[in-house]
């Protein structure tokens, strides 16, 4: 495999199907001692990790469960 001017790189089909590396699909690398780490990122996400953005942009839990009843 080559790297090109983008910086880019093609994953050979027969890892692609047997790793399910579909279109779209996000994937993260780590540098390893040994190289990087190609994995894909997984769609489930630990429900605090969903909101964590949300509540720390936003001031406190109790302003953020306020804005959310409307209030």
């Amino acid at each position: 495999m080559r790297i090109s001017e983008r910086g880019q790189i093609t994953i050979p089909k027969g890892l692609r199907e047997r790793f399910g590396l579909n279109h779209n699909v996000e994937v993260e690398i780590t540098p390893t001692e040994g190289g990087l780490l190609i994995h894909k990122r997984t769609a489930a996400r630990h429900p605090v990790e969903q909101v964590y953005a949300i509540v720390s942009s936003s001031g406190s839990t109790d302003d953020y469960i306020e804005d959310v009843r409307g209030r």
